[in-house]
């Protein structure tokens, strides 16, 4: 019993390793938020769906890899003045990390071939509930309050671009 969890939890391992540096690696320009899977659906309310399973209490608790590996992971904190291309970057962001972890969801049922019998179905199915479903569940929670602050950003440069535009032809600035 105890060779078949020992063997699961070196595979969770490897394939948590693994799908990190591919989800580093990935391209974020692949990963648009309002595109299917990716996009909200009506059901889900704005991620207000998800306040009543408790994330805003329970979300902070859980490890971030951008505190612990900050050099290779872009922070989760929303900077003051950010940017729309910063933005952008940190919805594409949520994109990959849901991805990640669907993709980890899927993969972590390889338990039920390493540990045959219910144990590795157990822990399938615990790796899965525990370890993979909450951060899906944050970057979807998250996402729609991302776009929002995004979409005022860039409608708050596009408007200082068209000021910058009027300015140069009329002779206005300073």
């Amino acid at each position: 019993m105890l060779t078949g969890l020992i063997k699961c939890i070196l595979y969770l391992a490897l394939i948590g390793a693994a799908s990190f540096l591919l989800g580093r690696a990935l391209p974020k320009s692949l990963f648009k938020g309002d595109r299917f899977p990716f996009r909200q659906f009506g059901w889900e309310k704005q991620g207000s769906v998800y306040e009543r399973l408790g994330v805003r209490k329970w979300k902070e608790k859980l490890p971030d890899m951008s505190v612990i590996l900050p050099k290779l992971m872009p922070s989760k904190r929303l900077p003051k003045d950010a940017t729309s291309a910063q933005l952008t970057l940190m919805v594409r962001e949520t994109c990959v990390a849901e991805w990640i972890h669907g993709l980890l969801c899927i993969a972590g049922f390889g338990c039920v071939f390493i540990w045959k019998g219910v144990w590795g179905w157990v822990v399938s199915i615990v790796y899965a509930l525990v370890g993979n479903i909450p951060f899906i569940i944050i970057q979807r929670y998250n996402r729609p309050k991302l776009t929002r602050i995004l979409q005022k950003i860039q409608a708050r440069e596009r408007t200082h671009e068209e000021c910058d535009h009027f300015e140069l032809q009329h002779g206005t600035g300073a």
